[in-house]
């Protein structure tokens, strides 16, 4: 019986892109149910209350594609991908902002004293892992700038332990990782984004269900 699919968010954080772009990546642990000892993106599952945070608007645009073939609010998405990034990396995509009363699992970033800045995430990748995995995820890859960051981009003192040796992940030299394939499909898309400048033309979806292993364009093209 394959495993049920939950929704998840994955942040991508890119740093010094018109120069020698890097990449924020962590090894997961050796004994992880899932992807065990690969090096991966922040992110994690969606949890009910990231539909209650308080945070900046989503730019139209991603808002749109993250609602195409999808009942999930787009919302949720976003402020999961940047709740796993704080908690996994230590460092906050968010504008300081005193917010009373946050929902539960926001607690800590609220004590920070900022909400999350939900307009710096684009919607870049979507991809269902794959059956036969002990845990499958409706993974939405976002991509932010570093210089969105409010925390020092090289302080990881504020992290939890799920991920190990995080370091930002120079492009050029991220196959010498030990990378999940989805991973290497994404940073190849990654690349090829940085060339052409603008916003993603459109988003791929990696539909990897029971019956269909198809690969979509969300949203079509996008302005320049």
């Amino acid at each position: 019986m394959s495993a049920p699919i939950r929704d998840a968010a994955t942040m991508i954080v890119l740093r010094d892109r018109d120069t020698a772009p890097k990449v924020l990546m962590g090894q997961r642990g050796k004994e992880a149910a899932f992807m065990p000892g690969k090096f991966v993106f922040p992110g994690g599952a969606v949890d009910p209350n990231d539909a209650d945070v308080m945070g900046t608007p989503i730019a139209k645009l991603c808002e749109d594609r993250l609602k195409d073939r999808s009942e999930i609010a787009p919302a949720a998405i976003v402020a999961a991908g940047i709740r796993e990034l704080w908690e996994e990396t230590g460092q906050i995509l968010g504008h300081p902002q005193l917010w009373e009363n946050p929902p539960q699992g926001w607690r800590g970033f609220a004590q920070t004293g900022h909400v999350p800045n939900l307009s710096a995430a684009t919607f870049f990748f979507r991809a269902i892992t794959p059956t036969g995995a002990p845990r499958r995820f409706d993974a939405r890859f976002l991509l932010a700038d570093a210089t969105d960051l409010i925390t020092d981009a090289d302080d990881f003192s504020g992290a939890e332990d799920e991920l190990s040796h995080l370091q930002w992940v120079p492009l050029k030299g991220a196959r010498d990782f030990d990378l999940p394939f989805i991973t290497q499909v994404v940073l190849a898309e990654l690349i090829d984004h940085i060339a052409w400048g603008g916003h993603p033309r459109s988003v791929p979806f990696f539909q990897n269900d029971d019956e269909r292993h198809m690969v979509h364009r969300l949203g079509g093209k996008s302005p320049l």
